[in-house]
Order: C-alpha cells, then sequence, then structure tokens
C-alpha cells in the first residue's frame, strides 16, 4: 500500500509539472506535489539568465524564509549554496544534498545551518540544475525539516532525477512564456508569437492548434494530411511515431521510460531540429478553450547554425551528464577549453577535467574529433 502511495504521488507530482507547461502561473502547484511526494517543507525554482537577470517561484511555505534569505543577507552567508557552486553542482544535472557539500563540522556549526536554517524551520536539502536552455541556468531545490527526518538518501536523489528530467522538459514552454509575462498577452496570443514551433494534438493525434511557426514547418518538415501531423525526415519517422503513440496512449503512465528527444532535418533545408512532446494530463484546466481537446504539445525547436548543440541532446544521444554535455557542446562548436569555462561560469581545469571524461567515454581523443561526432549524431 505504501508503495501504490508512493507512485500515486509522484504521477501527480508528473502531471502537474506538464499542467505548468502552457499555464507558468501553475508553477507554484507543481512545486507543491513535489513537495507532497518527499514530505517535505517547501521547495522553489530560480534561475538565472546570461544577462545578469534572474527570478525564483517558490511554494508558500517558504516566502518567509525567502524574504529572510534576501534581506538578512544570508544569500552572502549560505555555505551550502557557495560550496554548491564552487564544485560545479549549479551547472552539471546531479542531483546533490548536503553531504555532496559540507562537512560534518559545517553542519553542526556553520551560522547558516544553525541560525537561519532552523529559525524557518528548515535542515537538510536536495536540488539539482534543471535548465533546458544554454543560456537560462535552472536549480531546483527541495527543503527539508532536519528535526524531524534524515538527509536526503540515494533513493531519494534518484527520484530527483528523474523529476528533474520532466521539469526540464516542461520548461522548454514555460521559458519563453514567462519572458512574454509583462506584455499580458493570453496564451493564445503567447503561442503564437513564440519563436518555436508549436502543435497541440488531440487523443487521435490530430492538430487541434498550431502556431505560426509551427505552420511554417508544414511542408518542410512535417506533412499534415486530414489533421495527422507526420515527420518527412525518414531517419526520425520511426522514433517520432513511437514516441507519438508512448505520448497519446500511455500519457503519464509511460513517463517513466528514459525521455529521449528526436532529431530530425529539414527537406528543404540544412536545418536540424529537435522535437519534443509533452503529455497534457488535465486540458480542462488550460486557461484557453481551444486547447480543451489537447493530449499532447509537439515543440519543434530549431538548432541555429553557428550556436553550440543543445546540451540536453548531447546529453541525451552521448549518455553524459549534463555539466559533461554543456562542456561538449561548447567544445564541441569550436570553443576552446578556456572559453567554455568562461562562458559556464567554472574553472579552466574543471573545464579541462570534463573534457578528459567526455573524451574517454564518447571514444574520440581530439576536438576535432568531437566536432565530428557531435555533427554526425545530430544531422544524421
Amino acid at each position: 500500500m505504501a508503495m501504490t502511495t508512493s507512485n500515486a504521488r509522484l504521477l501527480l507530482a508528473i502531471e502537474a509539472i506538464y499542467d505548468a507547461a502552457p499555464e507558468p502561473a501553475k508553477w507554484p502547484r507543481a512545486l507543491t506535489e513535489i513537495v507532497t511526494f518527499f514530505d517535505d517543507v517547501g521547495a522553489i525554482l530560480q534561475w538565472r539568465k546570461d544577462d545578469g537577470s534572474f527570478g525564483t517561484i517558490a511554494t508558500e511555505s517558504l516566502t518567509n524564509a525567502q524574504q529572510d534569505y534576501v534581506e538578512g543577507g544570508w544569500s552572502q552567508r549560505d555555505v551550502k549554496a557557495l560550496h554548491a557552486l564552487k564544485r560545479g553542482y549549479f551547472f552539471n544535472g546531479v542531483p546533490f544534498c548536503d553531504r555532496h557539500v559540507c562537512t560534518k563540522d559545517e553542519l553542526r556549526n556553520d551560522p547558516f545551518c544553525t541560525t537561519f536554517l532552523p529559525r524557518h524551520g528548515l535542515g537538510w536539502f536536495c536540488a539539482i540544475a534543471v535548465s533546458p536552455d544554454p543560456h537560462i541556468g535552472v536549480l531546483l531545490s527541495i527543503q527539508r525539516d532536519s528535526s524531524a527526518k534524515p538527509q536526503y538518501s540515494d533513493s531519494e536523489l534518484d527520484v530527483l532525477a528523474l523529476l528533474g528530467r520532466h521539469i526540464e522538459k516542461s520548461l522548454r514552454l514555460s521559458i519563453r512564456l514567462l519572458e512574454m509575462k509583462s506584455t499580458n498577452l493570453g496564451l493564445g496570443e503567447a503561442l503564437a508569437r513564440i519563436d518555436v514551433g508549436v502543435f497541440a494534438l488531440d487523443s487521435s493525434g490530430d492538430v487541434v492548434f498550431s502556431n505560426s511557426s509551427g505552420q511554417r514547418l508544414v511542408g518542410d518538415l512535417f506533412d499534415l494530411e486530414k489533421d495527422r501531423l507526420g515527420i518527412r525526415h525518414e531517419a526520425a519517422r520511426k522514433s517520432f511515431e513511437k514516441e507519438l503513440d508512448r505520448t497519446l496512449v500511455g500519457g503519464i503512465y509511460n513517463l517513466a521510460a528514459p525521455l529521449r528527444p528526436i532529431i530530425a532535418k529539414s527537406s528543404l533545408s540544412d536545418r536540424r531540429f529537435t522535437i519534443y512532446l509533452l503529455p497534457v494530463v488535465n486540458p480542462s484546466h488550460l486557461a484557453e478553450d481551444f486547447l480543451s481537446r489537447t493530449r499532447t504539445i509537439l515543440l519543434a525547436i530549431e538548432q541555429k547554425i553557428g550556436e553550440p548543440t543543445d546540451p540536453t541532446v548531447v546529453r541525451d544521444l552521448l549518455g553524459l551528464t549534463l555539466g559533461e554535455a554543456r562542456v561538449a557542446a561548447l567544445v564541441g562548436s569550436g570553443l576552446s577549453p578556456k572559453e567554455a569555462a568562461e562562458r559556464l561560469g567554472i574553472a579552466k581545469e574543471t573545464a579541462r577535467n570534463v573534457l578528459k571524461r567526455v573524451f574517454l567515454k564518447v571514444g574520440v581523443s581530439r576536438q576535432s574529433e568531437l566536432v565530428a561526432l557531435l555533427t554526425k549524431m545530430t544531422l544524421t
């Protein structure tokens, strides 16, 4: 019974994550469902862009702690965050918790651990980088009362890693919609304006909505016959149809399987795209009536010429960690390890060590070979 309850809570969390994809205002609910699964105090989703701008979304339970964190100057004395940043956890996509970033002595004696956290009924944490965009860093952290429960276990971190993949996928749409928040656009108009192809599919796989970017891809990347969307790139057709069927038929219940992007080429040019399918479990909850029959949202994101390959694609195709993939994508685009380190905000030596691991994992020995490998894998 306990396992059944746990699975049900996990599914509710995943459902809420995808509910938030087209409606970013629902992220607080998604975070609450994640906290409910772990039976903990609260959660925060925070992001920072290359231009220095940043933002946070948090559960209501952490409102006072957040205010104190900023106004009380604790953000400059957060020993856990400072160590995590120094050790690369904010970019590598590996789940981590207290024991990975602090010594036992620091946990017992550091003012942040002994004063700030107990004041707000907090103690332990776990976190994972979940950014779907190389220009935006996003971190999910969950907070636990250390007087009630022990540190996060390895099995709990495994679940966090699974949730992190779903959050990353959902954020591919949410982040673009959040960027338009200040314009007060309705969902339909916001979807129409974003720079990626968007298709809303019903339970039969028929298109019920497409934005202008998506419509321009019909006859190039996609075929549309009797409202049914098909992909033109023969090498990607089988994986596209399999992923589409899995999403439509199994919905949320099949999402424990590995989440892999679909790489496809234009039939008319050298343009390449990455395709993602986001399940919609509760279409009746969407604010716009035109999406009420939607069961899947398809995103077609173009890989811009001259830009590094999406690191999450590199990760999934080559079996790397997200941190390794970030370095590989940049170096694979022609940057030196030093330039990659500067772009990522990590030490040059760290970037070199990561690159050595990448070479060993993928079986190459030179940067030129890595470039050739990434080009082949993403353009096949």
